[in-house]
């Protein structure tokens, strides 16, 4: 919230963006010119993200998307079988063949 309180008391969230947003339009405009606004877009933008995280949840949006694509579009015909997954070295010979006979 722009009063500086959290829903738990203490700061909020987006309260250093505020802060800094209204530093901004102190330090660039005055009661006669209006002008310097322009050059507090992207400290504007970066606390309207904080608010609303427009961008972020179109970022999620997009890598959902892209994952579900490849995961339709991906065969389980290339997925590594179980001895290429033992040749990566992380099992030797001997553990593997321990586990598979139940010995300890």
């Amino acid at each position: 919230m722009s009063s500086g309180y959290g829903l738990h008391g203490g700061p909020g969230r987006c309260f250093p963006f505020w802060q800094e947003l209204l530093a901004c339009y102190v330090v660039n405009t005055s009661a006669d010119d209006d002008s310097g606004k322009k050059k507090c877009g992207p400290v504007l933008e970066d606390y309207y993200e904080c608010l609303h995280h427009k961008k972020e949840a179109a970022r999620v949006k997009a890598l959902q998307a892209a994952y579900r694509k490849a995961e339709a579009e991906g065969s389980r015909e290339t997925a590594p079988n179980a001895g290429q997954i033992r040749n990566l070295g992380l099992l030797s010979r001997e553990d593997d063949t321990k586990k598979v006979l139940g010995a300890s």
